[in-house]
């Protein structure tokens, strides 16, 4: 028997495996066995590149890029037989996909931008989100696979003490436990609770559904939630653009739920739908009024409507009124909250807003800010959320209806609604992506909008919601349309204590409105 020393113990060596020719050349020169490294990282980032342009959008995706990662990890810490694996095979990745992303549009995969709290989110929930969904597991299995080619070789390590031994493998092991658990996590799909009846028990004839619809050929995911299924429908758009609101739609729609069908919808690239936001190309603000009328249709066809009713949120207010002036024929009625008009006037007036706030609290590093930026439309796609940052304090305070304020602390469902069971943890990461990407690419679309030019006329009712706490640079071009505007019927209702998303601040009024005022109007055989 062959016995080699190593530090004070003998080591067996007259059975150690013997590996094939090949890996000896690969060990022997190490250019071959980075190369192989490199490679492998630098090929894996063109693969997901194509597979996944903005990063992991699905859970599949997901799972893909982590076992991905991984191998490509083993790979790297094998050839090599050096944990300098787990440092140079992740650059050489990121840097393959740095290159790829200077084609793909949107923030989070935009240009590092440090300077303001919105560059770091974009960070956080893009190229982080990334590093730990794929550069992780690529660290750990290059770790692995080094370890595993230095004992395969004969490389053995200094004789070491057991606790030595276990202070060695616990990072290993604690980043294995990570992984395993978020791979759980990816995989626990979301749900939406069930609308109970007085026992307890799913509610007869109700529905509560997440559904995913095929509109102008990609999937897009919708809530479905109702009482009765026989009721009318309502479909709700949110705002943004790029904002998913189907927590709060399930959260604070309760009293529309009991005599609507209420649907909300995450639009493309939104939420739930943010893997439909490519090809970028053809993002367009077109395109998401066909998908509104499609999904219409889908609905009409589905509950057995020959129409149904559109309320539009902010950005969805102008989505709304679009889909109604193509589509008369498929609405009862339309009902604008946030009622958005000229997104171009609304800016050039918040600026000056904000000039005036500046001046008016002595803060003159917001007013030095906004007059670099210069006069809307902003060539930098964050100086629009500096200004979002101060919307509370340009509106005012004002004390939101009690229910509402009740029912928003209760849910759970946390910042933008993240936390609520209708997303599954990729899904929570895309509700941020999605209104940060969505913003970027949409948003300068819409700045030739004027309703005030543009729509002179709608041949639907349309009943816009009115907030006394609304920013006056929104109200009054709302106010300025509605009186022009013409239809068979129109009313603006005036709601003291509500602000921008009077639609969900008053719900409990305006389901009253729609079964008291707007159903006994607009609907067949309801009077």
């Amino acid at each position: 028997m062959t016995k080699r020393k190593t530090g004070n113990n003998p080591i067996d060596t007259s059975h150690s495996y013997k590996p094939p020719h090949f890996l000896k050349a690969v060990w022997k020169d190490g250019r071959i066995g980075w190369g192989v490294a490199l490679g492998a990282a630098v090929l894996f980032g063109l693969i997901a590149a194509v597979a996944m342009p903005r990063g992991p959008t699905t859970a599949a995706l997901a799972l893909f890029g982590m076992f991905g990662g991984l191998a490509v990890g083993l790979i790297a810490g094998f050839a090599t037989r050096s944990r300098w694996a787990m440092l140079l095979a992740p650059v050489a990745h990121m840097i393959t996909m740095e290159i790829t992303w200077l084609g793909v549009p949107g923030v989070t995969v935009d240009g590092i931008r440090l300077d303001n709290m919105y560059g770091v989110l974009a960070l956080v929930f893009g190229r982080g989100f990334y590093a730990l969904i794929v550069l992780l597991p690529m660290i750990l299995g290059a770790s692995l696979g080094a370890e595993f080619a230095r004992r395969l070789s004969g490389r053995t390590a200094r004789a070491e003490s057991k606790l030595q031994t276990i202070a060695r493998w616990t990072p290993t092991a604690i980043v294995a436990l990570i992984l395993v658990v978020l791979a759980v996590m990816i995989i626990l799909p979301a749900s939406t609770p069930q609308i109970p009846g007085t026992d307890g028990k799913p509610l007869p004839g109700s529905i509560a559904e997440l559904a995913t619809v095929k509109l102008n050929g990609d999937d897009q995911a919708v809530l479905i939630r109702g009482h009765n299924t026989d009721n009318p429908v309502l479909l709700y758009l949110s705002g943004g653009p790029g904002q998913s609101d189907m927590a709060y739609a399930r959260v604070l729609y309760t009293d529309l739920e009991k005599d609507f069908v209420v649907v909300s919808w995450d639009q493309r690239g939104n939420g739930k739908s943010y893997s439909a936001l490519d090809p970028a190309s053809e993002f367009t603000f077109n395109r998401s009024i066909s998908d509104t009328i499609e999904l219409t249709n889908y609905l009409r066809e589905r509950f057995g409507e020959e129409k149904i009713y559109l309320m539009g949120e902010s950005y969805g207010s102008l989505l709304g009124v679009q889909a109604v002036k193509q589509r008369p024929d498929l609405y009862y009625a339309y009902i604008g909250s946030g009622q958005m008009v000229s997104p171009k006037e609304t800016d050039r007036r918040l600026w000056q807003d904000m000039q005036d706030y500046a001046n008016r609290t002595g803060n003159e590093q917001l007013g030095a800010t906004m007059r670099a930026y210069g006069q809307p439309p902003y060539q930098d796609v964050y100086a629009y959320m500096t200004v979002m940052s101060y919307y509370d304090a340009l509106a005012g305070p004002y004390t939101p209806p009690a229910d509402y304020m009740q029912k928003g602390q209760a849910s759970g469902v946390g910042p933008y609604g993240v936390l609520a069971s209708e997303y599954s943890f990729v899904e929570r990461v895309n509700v941020i992506r999605g209104l940060f990407d969505v913003f970027s690419l949409m948003y300068p679309q819409l700045q030739e909008i004027d309703y005030r030019q543009d729509v002179p006329r709608l041949e639907v009712p349309v009943y816009i919601l009115d907030a006394e706490h609304e920013l006056p640079s929104r109200r009054n071009l709302s106010v300025e349309w509605y009186n022009q505007l013409e239809a068979p019927h129109k009313e603006m209702i005036t709601f003291e204590n509500a602000g921008h998303s009077v639609g969900f601040e008053e719900e409990y009024n305006l389901s009253l409105i729609m079964n008291e005022s707007i159903v006994p109007r607009t609907y067949p055989g309801k009077k």
